[in-house]
């Protein structure tokens, strides 16, 4: 018999996240997967066309078995992400007293809020089978920074949640060393026999694509901005894909581009989000439309396209501690394409930008020093920085040697 999992994410398909693939795998794997996730609304802020309340709640997708429960979409405000954060476990709690799911373990994929893992935790104790978390993003800090609240009053419920939720789990796995140690030296200490550094991989669509393959793959689109992507044979391009949000910092981007002047570069953004307004105005605001082209969310089966169509791929965020911890997923997957890496960045990023030798690292949000960053990138930096990438990936980052280490807390 086929043994259980019972996988606990707000975040799941047509939501892009890691997760979706991971589940995948463990079908492939063997594995019988249901996934306890919310009704799609990331990043727009709206449920997706084609579900709701009352339509697609369940589904079965690449042989894994999706229960959507309810939830309040996050909208674009800041009492939206709060009703957002805390229905979906209120509905979670309903299921837990009502489901007839069986399962052999529970792994919780935890991006943001942490209060999904509620449900997980209720699970594993009543049923007695073992919990594994997955953090993607630390508590309380992760709210602090999106939030700016730092009263107590607020900030410390929240620590004594992530304490309870961490004294439950048998296994603790984060992305990054830096999160070890935060882990392992909260003042409530969590031992450290039970956090493992279990870094994030790249899917295997993810691979380096050349100009003409990628023109192949998007040369039937419509979108004006993918054509003129297509037809800059001139300008050195600087990709950006995925969410754009506050905490990416991209406020750095227009002002880079200004001080670039008559530099032939674009910067090419491909994705949505929360800040994608604002980042629009700031580059009108500055005159530098002409150094960016914008591409709306994409497939991110589609995206080693748009970078195959680029010479460098760039990475920031806001300026805060907790982001220095952090190695974000998309370095992963700027590495498998063979990208040189532009970034804004500091900790766990510029160290592996350094140790793999793949690009160059300046102080975040410093416009100035990234500027001349690109303007003294030597001639053969594709050639010096992306196979140094792709090298990289393959020797520490792939699916088959990340999920195989994994499986081991299976038997």
């Amino acid at each position: 018999m086929s043994k259980r999992i019972l996988v606990i994410c707000q975040y799941f398909y047509p939501e892009q996240f890691r997760i979706n693939d991971i589940c995948t795998e463990w079908v492939q794997r063997g594995y019988d997967v249901t996934v306890l996730t919310g009704i799609p609304n990331y990043p727009q802020g709206k449920f997706y066309k084609g579900y709701g309340l009352f339509k697609n709640r369940e589904e079965t997708w690449n042989g894994i078995k999706i229960i959507r429960i309810p939830l309040i979409p996050r909208g674009h405000s800041p009492i939206g992400l709060v009703l957002n954060y805390f229905s979906f476990p209120i509905s979670g709690f309903f299921w837990n007293i009502f489901t007839r799911i069986q399962a052999d373990y529970v792994f919780m994929f935890e991006t943001s809020p942490m209060t999904q893992c509620k449900i997980g935790v209720r699970y594993a104790k009543k049923h007695r089978v073992p919990l594994y978390l997955y953090v993607q993003d630390l508590w309380p800090e992760n709210v602090e920074i999106v939030t700016g609240i730092h009263n107590p009053l607020i900030i410390k419920p929240i620590d004594r949640m992530v304490d309870k939720i961490y004294k439950a789990c048998n296994e603790i796995f984060v992305t990054s060393p830096s999160f070890v140690e935060a882990v392992v030296n909260r003042k409530v200490p969590v031992p450290r026999e039970k956090v493992h550094y279990w870094p994030q991989y790249a899917e295997d669509f993810y691979n380096v694509l050349d100009r003409e393959a990628s023109i192949k793959e998007l040369g039937d689109s419509d979108d004006d901005s993918i054509k003129e992507l297509i037809a800059d044979n001139t300008s050195m391009k600087v990709a950006f894909t995925g969410n754009i949000g506050y905490a990416q910092g991209l406020e750095v981007l227009p002002q880079t581009a200004k001080l670039l002047g008559d530099m032939n570069v674009k910067f090419v953004i491909v994705g949505d989000g929360r800040y994608k307004s604002k980042l629009v105005s700031e580059i009108e605001e500055l005159g530098v439309r002409d150094k960016f082209i914008l591409i709306d969310r994409q497939p991110a089966e589609k995206i080693p396209a748009f970078l195959g169509l680029c010479d460098a791929a760039f990475i920031s965020f806001m300026d805060t501690q907790l982001f220095t911890w952090t190695i974000p997923a998309k370095l992963q997957s700027y590495m498998a394409c063979g990208m040189p890496i532009i970034a804004s960045a500091k900790g766990e990023t510029e160290r592996v930008i350094k140790d793999a030798d793949c690009g160059v690292c300046v102080d975040i949000g410093n416009a100035e020093k990234l500027a001349e960053a690109i303007k003294n990138l030597p001639d053969s930096y594709k050639n010096m920085y992306g196979p140094k990438a792709r090298k990289y990936f393959e020797t520490n980052f792939t699916k088959k040697k990340l999920i195989d280490e994994f499986e081991k807390y299976y038997r």
